[in-house]
């Protein structure tokens, strides 16, 4: 028999386990940077990445996956995508927003998924975080160039198309996924 003791200590295990994982996931979803004509923003697997953080290991350590990958790239690992600053200036840079967004798009994801768990709810959550990290970086462009409506042309219209598929890929994964981690 297990002990509600020996529970708790394997289910912080799987955390910590899943938090460094996605964190991990996070910076190999970086490293397959496309580079789009006409945009300082990569088209990148990483939005991919902090939804399902959120989704599958819940709304606190989604975000503390993606806390865990900021601070991996903000001392200097090469955690963030190729084609960029190193370090923290890629956080002041044209993807800062997207990347410092990567926490709260998590834990709106999770919320959500946690809430709804049907397949529609799960879709809603992956939009709603995709949407979450679409804010962080049109806002951070629109620091940049000065214009909202030059911000959204560069950080949202090349990716929608992709990002949308994202959100299905995102919805059917955490539909297949049993365990969630409660954290």
């Amino acid at each position: 028999m297990t002990s509600p003791t020996s529970m708790v200590a394997r289910d912080r295990q799987l955390t910590v386990v899943g938090v460094i994982g996605f964190a991990a996931t996070m910076a190999i979803a970086a490293q397959i940077a496309i580079p789009i004509p006409g945009t300082p923003v990569p088209f990148t697997l990483q939005p991919l990445a902090v939804v399902l953080a959120g989704m599958l290991l819940g709304p606190a350590a989604g975000a503390a996956s993606m806390v865990v990958y900021l601070a991996a790239g903000a001392f200097g690992l090469p955690v963030f995508s190729p084609i960029g600053a190193p370090g923290f200036l890629r956080l002041i840079g044209p993807t800062g927003g997207y990347l410092l967004a990567a926490p709260a798009a998590a834990a709106v994801a999770g919320l959500i998924a946690r809430r709804f768990p049907a397949f529609a709810g799960q879709l809603l959550a992956a939009f709603l975080g995709i949407a979450t990290l679409y804010a962080g970086g049109v806002a951070q462009l629109e620091l940049l160039t000065g214009s909202l409506e030059r911000a959204a042309a560069l950080g949202t219209v090349p990716f929608i198309l992709a990002d949308l598929g994202k959100v299905a890929v995102a919805a059917l994964i955490s539909q297949t996924r049993t365990p969630r981690v409660t954290a």
